[in-house]
């Protein structure tokens, strides 16, 4: 069936060479805001971007103990809007743009849901759900204005898929975030792109700990088709992707890093029983 397009051959010329996309995946002279950027996924986001040229500014509620060479610190805490919006103008006073935000800060501590306290569930609907829209908001006021114009790109969780006991609230404003990060695709193109990566369980320094040692971590790590827990190079490589040329026409779309999802339980309780 033939296409109503032109086929324009030098569009695809560059598939010939050794290295196709390792000039796509350049950042030199691109300005990189990461929020919660210190430590964890965000840490790992920070790497990855500084490694392939950006100038990196991590933002976070604490001062850190150190930083990579090359990174600069914003202390603000992001569920205030003024903070929020204080990140994106000292960000844009150091370097005079800003081209690609992550929203990386969020987070929760299990608590059931029959006994959450009201002040507690909306402290987590704002860090996870309203403080990237603070950081987005104002950063797109920016971009808007830029030639370039620039990236949101929001971090969710797999909670909001596969919510577990004592998430309740943490899974819904993460679903939350899937909608806003759509919604802004929508209003914000063409000049501002917006997308999400969505991890599973993440390999950090307290994974172990947190699944009670490593056998725990071990078991966990059995319920993923992929065999493992995904790293923070896993997503930060996913958030190259869609920061890159290469995404140039990915929009509002939910990137998924979750070594292929989760084993179903019957299939686990039926190998225990019978191993």
């Amino acid at each position: 069936m033939e296409g109503t397009g032109t086929y324009d051959a030098s569009s695809v010329s560059a598939l010939g060479s050794s290295d196709p996309v390792s000039g796509e995946l350049d950042f030199s002279g691109k300005v990189v805001l990461v929020t919660g950027g210190t430590r964890g996924i965000g840490a790992g986001i920070t790497a990855a971007f500084l490694e392939r040229g950006a100038t990196l500014v991590a933002c976070g509620r604490n001062l850190p103990e150190q930083l990579a060479d090359g990174v600069s610190f914003v202390q603000a805490d992001v569920r205030d809007p003024g903070q929020a919006a204080a990140a994106v103008d000292q960000t844009v006073a150091r370097h005079g743009r800003i081209d690609i935000v992550i929203n990386n800060a969020g987070g929760t501590a299990p608590a059931p849901a029959a006994t959450l306290e009201p002040e507690r569930a909306a402290a987590v609907v704002t860090l996870n759900l309203l403080s990237p829209f603070y950081v987005a908001q104002r950063a797109n006021s920016v971009m808007q204005a830029q030639e370039s114009g620039g990236q949101v790109i929001n971090i969710g969780s797999v909670a909001e898929l596969r919510p577990a006991p004592g998430v309740a609230i943490y899974a819904a404003a993460k679903s939350g975030l899937t909608g806003l990060t759509r919604a802004l695709a929508l209003e914000w193109a063409p000049k501002v792109r917006v997308n999400q990566v969505t991890p599973g369980l993440v390999e950090t320094e307290g994974s172990a700990r947190h699944y009670g040692g490593e056998a725990g971590f071990a078991a966990a790590s059995a319920t993923i088709p992929q065999g493992r827990f995904a790293r923070p190079s896993d997503v930060a490589s996913a958030c190259l992707l869609l920061a890159s040329p290469l995404a140039g026409h990915i929009n509002g779309a939910d990137l998924r890093v979750d070594g292929g999802g989760e084993v179903p339980g019957w299939l686990v309780a039926l190998r225990a029983a019978t191993d």
